[in-house]
């Protein structure tokens, strides 16, 4: 019987997972809001949620996460500690993989102590490594609801200057900004209005998701996060909380100076994530064709930023055939390390079979 590859992401908003078969191909991407820092039910609910949806057939599970960075941990390998042993007790009987960066994939039962720092957050390595292994060359870029990760490879390697969040952010590898959950206020500090420019307020009144929304850009399969007020999440709600950024009322009338107040902020976070690529393309010459690889639920403002940059631009879903059935709400680059974790675990199998038949 054909034992297909489940890889999982384990954030600390979002859980995401991705089912592909023998021959690589995917066949069901999966994600669930899950918010990790109200405790370690929600994590077992999203798996649940998930399990539910899954056919009945022999699975492989890979795990991956960023949510040991909550708060509802004392520090990071408490974290890891509690994820684990939640996620093998939610599935006691099966086998379990755990990707430990630069340490590759270990079986659960050989993972300790020593390795949780390798663990910690080491999703976007996942991603850039499957990246490289398919495209030899080019830059990572993967636009999240939360960050950014902008991984430069080449010859098949990641040139990651750092690995911790830390060293990530002072290399500008992680740009804390995305698309849905981040504060408005942490993505500029005023905006264009009547050719003024007007400071922002600092408060959380408003998040990236309502800009999106008024831009229209924002898929509603990957809007699952709180708003701000804990309204709704339509195109007037969003310039409401918008509107108050700038300390005003929103009136129907004037949507059309929110929507372009919206697109000002976009441009100002896609500067942001310029400056970052830029950054890194700037370490080394790369092959001439090389791309810019969109992965995560923002990538299509890395579209746009290919163009301008001169690069072309490969989706992180095209380096995956879809099987037969595949659903089609989220592909690879919508889950891109649940994906990557998936294909890892799969790969290292068939190297360790084609060892042992070798012998």
């Amino acid at each position: 019987m054909t034992i297909h590859s489940l890889g999982w992401d384990i954030g600390g908003a979002h859980l995401k997972a991705a089912v592909l078969d023998a021959d690589g191909k995917l066949l069901a991407s999966y994600q669930q809001a899950c918010p990790l820092w109200q405790g370690l039910e929600k994590l077992q609910q999203a798996v649940a949620a998930i399990l539910a949806q899954l056919p009945e057939r022999p699975y492989r599970h890979a795990m991956t996460m960023t949510g040991e960075l909550v708060d509802l941990f004392d520090n990071r390998n408490e974290g890891v500690a509690q994820i684990l042993h939640t996620m093998q007790a939610l599935l006691p009987d099966a086998e379990w993989w755990v990707y430990a960066g630069k340490d590759g994939l270990l079986p659960i039962g050989q993972v300790g102590q020593p390795h949780y720092a390798a663990i910690a957050s080491a999703n976007w390595l996942a991603t850039a490594s499957v990246a490289a292994q398919r495209c030899t060359n080019g830059l990572l870029v993967d636009i999240g609801s939360t960050t950014t990760d902008v991984l430069l490879f080449k010859n098949s390697q990641v040139l990651a200057e750092g690995y911790s969040d830390y060293q990530r952010l002072v290399s500008r590898e992680l740009v804390y900004t995305g698309i849905v959950r981040t504060p408005v206020m942490a993505v500029a500090q005023s905006v264009q209005d009547d050719d003024q420019d007007v400071p922002l307020m600092a408060e959380y009144f408003a998040t990236m998701a309502d800009v999106y929304r008024l831009t229209g850009e924002l898929n509603e399969a990957h809007d699952q996060a709180a708003t701000a007020d804990g309204g709704e999440k339509t195109i007037q709600a969003s310039a409401k909380r918008l509107a108050r950024m700038l300390g005003c009322d929103f009136y129907p009338e004037e949507l059309g100076r929110w929507q372009d107040i919206a697109q000002n902020l976009r441009l100002q976070q896609l500067q942001m994530i310029e400056t970052a690529c830029v950054q890194q393309l700037s370490r080394t010459s790369l092959p001439k064709g090389s791309a810019l690889i969109g992965a995560g639920v923002g990538r299509f403002l890395l579209k746009k930023l290919a163009m301008h940059l001169r690069y072309p631009y490969q989706d992180f879903a095209d380096l995956f055939e879809n099987g037969e059935g595949t659903e089609a709400s989220l592909n690879a680059a919508d889950c891109a390390p649940a994906v990557a974790v998936a294909s890892l675990l799969l790969g290292s199998l068939q190297s360790n079979s084609g060892q042992s038949d070798s012998v």
